[in-house]
């Protein structure tokens, strides 16, 4: 500091600070060789707090409003400085600013996915991001534990660290509230609320203060949010036979708008049709079954007609009346070696064991002899 700027200082009478800046959280004012005139004005602003310090100590702590400097409103200056009687000449000490308003839109979110165990989903993944407000709560445990002699600290200095609390006490939260990710978008408020309470704890050592968490996002790796596409898409077709249907009508129209066309177009839409003329066929042969008994909603057998239980395919099937069982043998479900049963057998026994169903087997006659 020049001459100019000494003699400057000298004159000054009035110890005040206008924040040009919109991300400073501390400001140490500028005097030389930090001498304050006995009775100055110290003017301190709504949002400001200022705080004298002594050789190193933290002394005086005004709120807003406009002060002279003299003996009785500096009283923990006074007694550091050990003045019993007043004092008339300048004096030595630092004054800090405090800006106490609240810093918004600070973002958060996390670096790499969080790794959880949901009920619904098991082990997986999220992501997660949204914004915070902070702010200066205690400006003397500010200067002690995180601005130190800083001259001008600005919030970027500590954002880091304070992200990185969020971030530590956000997987602790979602999984003390025990709701199912699938359901986390519909508690994006009562998360907030849980991150804020289990992070302010840690603020205030640093002595801030929380205002205000969201989350604004919370989402699931990309492969997962296919697979969860497509359950619901095969919740909404419902119908398995009408989805393989749907596959092959994309695959045909896929293969038209092929860009390469020619041979592999045409390639293309024949595996198309017989997709789906072997899907249709399939459809057909399994509306053409016959209805297995009472249970598949036909008649019940008429009294008197003898029915059989058959199995087929490892299940246990029918039961089946003559004609049904014809069908089944023009089918080829039921064969001389499938195991059939009836009331009153004591155990399953081979069709071609039974003389009932064994004469099904059997060719027809020869036709009537001609007239002679």
């Amino acid at each position: 500091m020049g001459l100019f700027d000494k003699l400057k200082a000298e004159f000054i009478d009035i110890i005040e600070w206008l924040d040009p800046s919109n991300d400073t959280m501390l400001y140490r004012f500028e005097r030389y060789q930090n001498e304050i005139k006995y009775g100055a004005k110290l003017v301190v602003r709504e949002s400001q707090v200022a705080v004298f310090v002594n050789e190193g100590q933290l002394a005086d702590v005004f709120q807003p409003g406009t002060y002279t400097l003299e003996t009785k409103n500096v009283p923990i200056l006074a007694t550091l400085k050990g003045w019993k009687y007043g004092f008339n000449s300048p004096f030595k000490a630092e004054v800090y600013f405090a800006n106490t308003k609240n810093f918004t839109d600070r973002k958060w979110g996390t670096k790499n996915p969080v790794m959880l165990r949901d009920p619904e989903f098991g082990p997986i993944r999220l992501r997660a991001f949204g914004s915070y407000t902070v702010r200066i709560k205690d400006p003397v445990k500010v200067i002690r534990e995180i601005a130190g002699t800083d001259p001008r600290f600005n919030v970027e200095e500590i954002t880091e660290q304070l992200r990185n609390i969020i971030i530590t006490r956000f997987s602790d939260a979602i999984a003390q509230s025990r709701i199912p990710a699938i359901d986390m978008s519909a508690h994006y408020d009562e998360l907030s609320k849980l991150i804020q309470d289990k992070v302010q704890p840690e603020y205030d050592e640093y002595g801030l203060q929380l205002s205000k968490l969201l989350v604004e996002n919370i989402s699931f790796p990309p492969e997962v949010e296919e697979a969860i596409d497509k359950r619901n898409s095969m919740g909404v077709i419902g119908n398995l036979d009408n989805f393989m249907k749907y596959q092959a009508a994309n695959s045909m129209t896929v293969a038209a708008a092929n860009p390469n066309g020619g041979a592999s177009s045409g390639i293309g839409m024949g595996m198309g049709f017989a997709m789906a003329n072997q899907m249709a066929t399939s459809f057909q042969q399994h509306q053409a079954q016959p209805a297995q008994g009472p249970q598949a909603g036909g008649p019940p057998p008429i009294p008197g007609a003898v029915s059989f239980h058959v199995v087929i395919n490892g299940q246990q099937a029918g039961p089946y009346d003559e004609n049904a069982l014809r069908q089944m043998i023009m089918q080829q479900q039921l064969t001389p070696g499938s195991f059939v049963w009836k009331q009153g057998m004591a155990a399953w026994a081979k069709a071609s064991d039974v003389p009932e169903i064994a004469v099904l087997f059997a060719p027809p006659g020869p036709p009537p002899v001609p007239p002679m």
